[in-house]
Formats: structure tokens, C-alpha cells, sequence
């Protein structure tokens, strides 16, 4: 799987989210990294309550509870990795799904390019992918680089640049995107990405900076982005990017 390319490439790219994006909010996997983070915080000397109040500040502030850490409390990222990400039990958290497989096999890849857009470090990712069997089906992906000097991260729009640049790709009207997460998508609006859709899986509970919260989906139809609430529904959303049937 590629990370990063330097041809120039005119087609258009198309970027998926992945954690609670190719996979259900059902599966849990939000709340049981939340119990892990929460954990680390707490090891940091940190009462149950503080712990609770800084992941959810981290992560509303930054997009990722790890880069408020790195900021202030001079944490190894690595160490957070090992016991955050890395102790996840991914493989008994998700399952392969022939149908997601289809969706990204039926892709036009003569008009689009498909990368995956992600705030989770690169071990992770492609955990993820692989158990997917979608490893083979990305071009390339942008990741958090837990090892930076800058720890930056989705919706930070200096993240979006990054992710364009990487990808060679200079006109943000050829980007299509989907995410979980609103401010993601709402951010890359911002940045006149061309077509931007929000995953949401409206009455599911999911977690975010450590609160669970029932998905409520409400975006306005005048911010022209689609929702969805199964990643098949893009065959309509995106008619232009897959093959002809």
C-alpha cells in the first residue's frame, strides 16, 4: 500500500475516513479506546475527574486527545500507541465484509484515485484495512505521524493540506471525502473539497473524546453535504466514480 506518491495525476480522489467510516459505530471499538485513554490519563497522576475533563478539552481543542498529551504532559506517543491503539483486539472487533470490498472494487479507478484519510497512526490503519481485505484497494494513505514535532490532525485544516500535498493533488475540487465525524467533514468543506459526505449512523452510540454519545446527524442541506448512512448509498451520492454497470 502506498503511503505517499510525487506524480502528477488528474484524475480525481477520492479519501475514506476509516474508524467508525468502513466499519459500524456497533462494533464498539470507539468506547473501548476510550476506556483506554482514559486509563493513560489516569496514569499520568491525573484524578478520574481531570482525566475525563482533558480527554474530552484534547480532543474537542486538537481532534485528537494524543496531541493535547504530546503539548502538555511530554508523553511518549509511542508508549500511547502500544497501549491505546496497539492493545485494541481489532480482530475480534471487526469483520470482513464482502459487500465494502465490492463497493471499492466497482471504483473507476481510470477516472479516481482512492486514498484513505485517517487521525489513527499508520500501525493501526493498516491493521484495520488488512482485516478489511481493503489493504490492496488504497492507493495511499495519510495518517497521524504520532513521531512528529507538530502532532496535527483532522479537522485542523493544515491537516487537509497535508494530506492534498502528499497526494499531489492541487485543486481541493477534485477531492471527495466521507468521515464519521462532522467537524471533519465540515472542515473540509471549508476548504472547498468538491464533494464531502458525512457518514452518520443516526441513533447508534458512539464515543468522542471520551463521551458517549447517541449520533444524532443533523446537518443543514444548504452546507451541500450528502449523508449517508451506509457507505452503499455513495453508488447514488457519487454516481461519476464507479463503473458503469
Amino acid at each position: 500500500m502506498a503511503i505517499s506518491t510525487s506524480a502528477q495525476d488528474e484524475r480525481l480522489i477520492v479519501w475514506f475516513d476509516i474508524d467508525n467510516t468502513l466499519y459500524s459505530a456497533n462494533t464498539n471499538i470507539s468506547a473501548a479506546m476510550g476506556v483506554r485513554i482514559h486509563a493513560y490519563f489516569v496514569s499520568l497522576g491525573l484524578s478520574e475527574e481531570e482525566a475525563s475533563e482533558l480527554h474530552h478539552q484534547y480532543y474537542s481543542q486538537y481532534g485528537l486527545a494524543l496531541a493535547g498529551l504530546v503539548r502538555n504532559h511530554d508523553v511518549d506517543p509511542l508508549d500511547f500507541d502500544r497501549k491505546c491503539d496497539g492493545s485494541l483486539p481489532l480482530e475480534e472487533m471487526i469483520q470482513y465484509s464482502p459487500s465494502l470490498r465490492k463497493l471499492f472494487e466497482d471504483i473507476d479507478r481510470s477516472k479516481v484515485r482512492v486514498w484513505a484519510l485517517t487521525n489513527a497512526y499508520r500501525p493501526h490503519a493498516e491493521r484495520v484495512l488488512r482485516i478489511l481485505r481493503l489493504a490492496d484497494l488504497i492507493d495511499g494513505l495519510v495518517f497521524c505521524d504520532y513521531e512528529a514535532k507538530d502532532l496535527i490532525a483532522k479537522p485542523d485544516h493544515a491537516y487537509y493540506h497535508k494530506a492534498m500535498k502528499i497526494a499531489n493533488v492541487s485543486d481541493p475540487s477534485k477531492c471527495y471525502f466521507v468521515d464519521d465525524n462532522k467537524r471533519n467533514v465540515m472542515a473540509a468543506k471549508e476548504l472547498c473539497w468538491g464533494r464531502c459526505v458525512y457518514f452518520c449512523e443516526k441513533g447508534l452510540v458512539h464515543v468522542e473524546g471520551g463521551k458517549a454519545e447517541e449520533i444524532i446527524g443533523t446537518i443543514k442541506n444548504e452546507d451541500g453535504i450528502s449523508v449517508v448512512s451506509d457507505l452503499e448509498q455513495l453508488r447514488e451520492v457519487w454516481p461519476e466514480i464507479f463503473k458503469a454497470p
